[in-house]
């Protein structure tokens, strides 16, 4: 008798399990195959629906954290706008930025009161010698106001709308 897949003399120490004999033991009634139908129609539903949750989920944390970072602009605003309603901040800020002074008063103003590391190393020696220009600086000047002068509309600019063409 040949040795077959049950054989004793074909297992190692480990029994094989029959997938054929396996399969074959599964019956598949039609309320089954019904419910298995709903079941992976209903993950097909769901599927893009759990993705937009997630998307959503993230821009709400998106928003949120923007929220906060909003919250914490407008406190330090109002921290600021505090500040400049005491007379003595005002004061101090004329006095930094403005070199502002009270009637009397001398200010000395110290120039080079940078840190040795800081200080620029190399400095660009300064040259005896008039340098020349290889360009024809009037004629560019000419063709420039020339092109200004003969172009039909003006070039708009920033912030202010450009006139209807007729």
């Amino acid at each position: 008798m040949p040795a077959g897949p049950a054989s004793p003399s074909r297992t190692s120490g480990r029994d094989r399990v029959d997938v054929r004999g396996w399969l074959g033991g599964i019956r598949l009634s039609g309320f089954m195959v019904i419910m298995l139908g709903l079941v992976v129609l209903a993950a097909l539903v769901l599927a893009p629906t759990v993705g937009t949750y997630l998307d959503q989920r993230q821009q709400i944390a998106a928003l949120q954290e923007a929220v906060a970072l909003s919250e914490q602009e407008v406190a330090d605003l109002e921290a600021q706008r505090e500040r400049w309603t005491d007379p003595a901040y005002i004061t101090t800020q004329a006095r930094e930025r403005l070199y502002y002074v009270r009637p009397g008063e001398v200010v000395y103003l110290v120039d080079n009161d940078l840190p040795a590391a800081q200080v620029p190393q190399e400095e660009d020696e300064v040259s005896d010698e008039v340098a020349v220009t290889r360009t024809d600086w009037m004629s560019q000047l000419v063709r420039s106001v020339a092109t200004a002068g003969l172009a039909r509309t003006a070039a708009p600019t920033i912030g202010v709308p450009a006139p209807p063409v007729p």
